[in-house]
């Protein structure tokens, strides 16, 4: 059970028929041997936390929608959404013709950039929809800059950089399962 934080240009997957970068690339580069797998995805253009395993049936609790675990992502957005901004991202989005769970949105700062002001805010969701949050920053004309998971379930580490990983310890895998 390791938790890594995937760079921005690396697919979470096994294998990519594009021969782009893997996160198992990244293990094997580190000299760790062994079957492992993503749990779930990071969109190739998104950095952030993701768990890798050989469990499946931990991969499949961690990962299955009916278990809605937290996913806590940190969105730099264009622009600095109003309240009613994000009060539409808490209560629901309707995104492809369905509307999404409602999320924790905090406005956490606004940035004054070259580009113009910009906002981080911090998005809880528990679905994981093809690049919601990403589609979320836009139904509310807000689109995102920098996209990166920093929390899954209880589980965060603020000490790993892009490529680094870890072991997950006893207590997180326990808090995952709800064991």
């Amino acid at each position: 059970y390791l938790l890594m934080y995937k760079p921005v240009g690396v697919m979470s997957t096994r294998s990519d028929p594009q021969q782009r970068k893997t996160v198992i690339d990244l293990l094997a580069a580190a000299g760790i041997s062994g079957y492992f797998y993503p749990v779930g995805r990071l969109d190739y253009d998104l950095e952030g936390l993701i768990i890798l395993t050989n469990d499946g049936a931990f991969a499949e609790r961690v990962s299955h929608p009916r278990h809605e675990l937290e996913r806590t992502y940190e969105a730099l957005v264009e622009g600095i959404p109003d309240d009613r901004d994000l009060d539409r991202l808490r209560h629901g989005i309707t995104l492809e013709g369905r509307r999404t769970a409602p999320a924790t949105v905090r406005l956490r700062r606004v940035l004054t950039t070259k580009r113009g002001p910009q906002a981080v805010l911090e998005i809880v969701i528990h679905e994981g929809r093809n690049r919601q949050v990403r589609k979320m920053a836009d139904a509310i004309a807000h689109p995102v800059a920098r996209l990166k998971r920093v929390r899954i379930g209880p589980v965060s580490d603020t000490r790993l950089r892009p490529g680094d990983f870890r072991e997950l310890t006893k207590a997180e895998i326990k808090h995952l399962t709800g064991a």
